[in-house]
C-alpha cells in the first residue's frame, strides 16, 4: 500500500513539474536562458577578479560585452534576411526552369505536353459554342457597381507607433529579465549555492559544497567548450558560403552555428536553407554540390576530430536521452527549447551525479551504464541469453584475460546470486538456469579458445602475473593422466556454476581437468566416483555461511583418495577467513580467486614433486 501510494505521489509531482514547465514556459524560458548564459560567462568573471577587479565592475563589464556583440549579431541578421526578402523574386525564373528541366527527363512531361495540346484543340472547337451560365453570372457581377463607404482614418502617427512597438515589446521585455537574472546569478553565486545546498542536505556541507562547485566547474568548461567550437562552426560556413556565392553567407552562418547546439538534427536543419539559396541561384548544380560538401565536411570534422579532443566523445548522456530530451523540450518550450534541449538535460544529469536526490537524473539520462558488468552478466544469465553474455566477454577479454573476466566481472555476478538465493528471492529452477547458462558460456569460450591480450589490470587484481599456458610435455609425469584435476562443487547449483568457470579456466591455461556434481558425494554415489589418476581436488563453494557442507565434502573426498591434495575454492571469502577454514578442514591450500586458484594448480603441475603415492594411486587396481 505505501510502495503503491508513494509512486502515485510520485507520478502526481511529475505531472505537475511538467504542467508547470508548460504553462510557465513564459517565466521559465528566460530564467534557463539566463542560466545558461551564467555558466558561460562565469569563467571570464571569475578570470577579472582574479586581476582585482571588483565583482560587481566584473560582472557589469562581461554582460554587457556579451549582450553587445549578441544585439550586434541580431541587427546584422536581420539586415541580410531584409536584403534577403526583397531579392528573393529575383530567382523565381531560376527555380521554374530547373523543375521544367527536372520534370522534362521523365514520361511525366511528355504527358503534360500532350496534354496541354488536347486543352488547346479542345478550346478551338468550342469558340462557337454559348457561354455557360457560370460564365454569364460573372459577367454580371463584373458590371454591378462597387460600394464604397468613406471613413475618418485614425491618426497616422499612432498607428506608425502601435505597428512599431507591438512586435518589439515582447522579445524587449524577454531580453530585459534575462539581462536582469545573468546579472543576479553572477552577483549572488555563492548565495544561490547555499541555497542548493541547504536543499540538497545540509549533514556534509563540505562534500556537498565540493560537489556543487565540480558541478559548476565542468558545466561551465562544457557550455564555453561548446560554445568555441558552435562559433568556429559558424563563422566556418559563413565564409565557405561567401566563396561559393550563396547569398546573406552571414545569416547562414550564424544560423549554423546556432542551430548545432541541437544535438543530430542540428547540422541538417542548418543545411537545408543554403541548400535551397543554392538551388534557386545556381542555373546549375554546383553551388548545391559544393554547399553540401562544405557542411558535410566541416560536420565530420569537428564532430570525429575536434570535439572528442576538446570536450571528450560524449556530453554525457546517451543518444536515446538526447532524442527524447529534444523531443520533450521542444513540445514544451517550442524551438527554444530545442536548441536549450541538451544544456538542461546536461544540468540535470550533472546534478543527478552529485545530489543524491536527484539521482535518477543521472540514471535515466546519463551515458553510463545502468548496470555494472558483474550485475549486467548475473541479468543475462537470468534470462538465459549465453549470445549477448558472450559479446560482452569477447569486447572484456579484448584488452583483458580471462582470468580477470573471471575474477572482475563472472565472480562478483555469482555473489550477486548468492546474496539473492540467501534472501530467498532466487527460486531453485532460476539457480538451475543459470548453471546451465555458465557451464554453456564456458564450453563456447573454450571451444573459441579466447585467452588473454594483455596483462591483467594491477587495479583489479591482487596478483598481477599472467597466467601460463602449458603443453602436454611441459606437465610433470603425475599431471599427464586423463583428468589430474578434479573440480567438484560443494552443495548448492551456484558452487557447481563456480567450478565450471574454474575448471574451463585451468582447461584453457593447458591443464586437463573433470567436472563432478555435489550429488557424487552422497552415501549411495560415493562408490562410484572415480578418482583414479586425480593429483588435485578443488572443492568450490560459494555458500559459506555454514561451512559444514565444505568440511563434509572435503572428508569424503580425502577418505576416498588421501594420495590427492585438497585445494579449497571459497570465491566469497577474503585472505584471512580463507586461511583460518583451510587449517581447520586440514586442506592442502586455499584459494579466493580463480586467478590465485589457476596460479596454484599451474605451479604444482609444472613444478611439484611426483609422490611414491601418486605411482600406487596411479596403477590399476587388482
Amino acid at each position: 500500500m505505501n510502495s503503491s501510494s508513494s509512486t502515485l505521489n510520485a507520478m502526481l509531482m511529475a505531472v505537475v513539474i511538467v504542467a508547470t514547465l508548460y504553462f510557465a514556459r513564459e517565466v521559465l524560458l528566460p530564467i534557463a536562458l539566463a542560466c545558461i548564459l551564467s555558466f558561460m560567462l562565469a569563467p571570464p568573471v571569475r578570470i577579472l577578479q582574479n586581476h582585482k577587479v571588483p565583482r560587481g565592475l566584473a560582472v557589469a563589464a562581461v554582460v554587457l560585452l556579451a549582450f553587445f556583440v549578441i544585439f550586434m549579431l541580431g541587427g546584422i541578421m536581420a539586415r541580410e534576411v531584409s536584403r534577403l526578402a526583397k531579392a528573393l523574386p529575383r530567382y523565381e525564373s531560376t527555380i521554374s526552369i530547373k523543375i521544367e528541366r527536372l520534370q522534362g527527363f521523365g514520361t511525366s512531361g511528355t504527358l503534360e505536353r500532350a496534354q496541354q495540346v488536347l486543352q488547346d484543340l479542345g478550346k478551338q472547337l468550342r469558340g462557337g459554342e454559348q457561354k455557360t451560365s457560370q460564365e454569364q453570372f460573372a459577367e454580371q457581377q463584373e458590371e454591378a457597381p462597387i460600394p464604397v463607404e468613406v471613413r475618418e482614418p485614425r491618426s497616422a502617427l499612432l498607428r506608425v507607433l502601435t505597428r512599431l512597438i507591438d512586435p518589439l515589446l515582447g522579445p524587449l521585455a524577454t531580453t530585459a529579465i534575462i539581462i536582469v537574472f545573468v546579472i543576479f546569478i553572477l552577483l549572488m553565486r555563492e548565495d544561490l549555492r547555499d541555497r542548493l545546498i541547504r536543499l540538497a542536505g545540509s549533514t556534509d556541507i563540505p562534500h556537498t559544497t565540493a560537489a556543487i562547485d565540480d558541478a559548476a566547474r565542468r558545466l561551465s568548461r562544457f557550455f564555453l567548450g561548446q560554445l568555441a567550437i558552435n562559433t568556429t562552426f559558424g563563422i566556418l560556413i559563413g565564409f565557405g558560403l561567401f566563396f561559393i556565392g550563396i547569398p546573406s553567407s552571414f545569416v547562414w552562418g550564424v544560423l549554423a552555428g546556432v542551430l548545432r547546439f541541437i544535438p543530430f538534427i542540428g547540422p541538417i536543419l542548418g543545411l537545408i536553407f543554403p541548400l535551397a539559396l543554392a538551388i534557386s541561384v545556381d542555373p546549375g548544380w554546383s553551388m548545391v554540390v559544393w554547399t553540401m560538401v562544405l557542411f558535410l565536411g566541416l560536420e565530420v570534422v569537428t564532430g570525429q576530430l575536434i570535439e572528442p579532443v576538446i570536450q571528450g566523445h560524449s556530453t554525457g548522456l546517451s543518444p536515446v536521452a538526447v532524442v527524447v530530451a529534444a523531443t520533450f523540450w521542444a513540445w514544451l518550450w517550442g524551438p527554444v527549447g530545442l536548441v536549450l534541449a541538451v544544456p538542461l538535460t546536461v544540468v540535470l544529469v550533472v546534478l543527478g551525479r552529485h545530489v543524491d536526490a536527484l539521482k535518477f537524473f543521472d540514471v535515466l539520462l546519463g551515458d553510463k551504464p545502468a548496470l555494472s558488468e558483474a550485475e549486467g552478466f548475473y541479468q543475462r544469465m537470468l534470462a538465459r541469453d549465453p549470445i549477448e553474455a558472450i559479446e560482452q566477454a569477447k569486447s572484456y577479454m579484448s584488452t583483458r584475460s580471462l582470468a580477470c573476466y573471471c575474477d572482475d566481472v563472472v565472480r562478483p555476478a555469482v555473489m550477486l546470486a548468492q546474496k539473492d538465493a540467501e534472501r530467498g528471492i532466487l527460486e531453485e529452477d532460476k539457480k538451475i538456469h543459470m548453471r546451465e547458462t555458465v557451464e554453456s558460456l564456458f564450453a563456447d569460450i573454450a571451444q573459441e579458445r579466447w585467452l588473454a591480450c594483455t596483462e591483467p589490470d594491477p587495479s583489479t587484481m591482487t596478483s598481477v602475473a599472467k597466467l601460463p599456458i602449458v603443453t602436454a610435455d611441459q606437465l610433470i609425469p603425475s599431471w599427464q593422466s586423463a583428468k589430474p584435476l578434479l573440480v567438484i562443487g560443494a552443495r548448492t547449483e551456484l558452487d557447481q556454476a563456480a567450478a565450471a568457470i574454474f575448471a574451463a579456466l585451468v582447461e584453457m591455461h593447458g591443464v586437463p581437468a573433470r567436472i563432478e556434481r555435489a550429488d557424487m558425494l552422497s552415501t549411495c554415489n560415493i562408490a562410484n566416483l572415480d578418482l583414479s589418476g586425480v593429483v588435485w581436488m578443488c572443492v568450490s563453494s560459494v555458500d559459506l555461511k555454514t561451512p559444514a557442507h565444505i568440511r563434509f565434502a572435503a572428508r569424503r573426498l580425502k577418505s576416498r583418495a588421501p594420495h590427492a591434495k585438497l585445494l579449497l575454492g571459497l570465491w566469497s571469502k577474503d585472505d584471512t577467513a580463507g586461511a583460518e577454514l583451510k587449517d581447520a578442514i586440514g586442506a592442502d591450500d586455499y584459494a579466493c580467486t580463480f586467478h590465485k586458484a589457476a596460479t596454484i594448480i599451474l605451479r604444482e603441475a609444472t613444478t611439484g614433486q611426483e609422490r611414491p603415492t601418486d605411482a600406487l594411486a596411479r596403477a590399476p587396481a587388482a
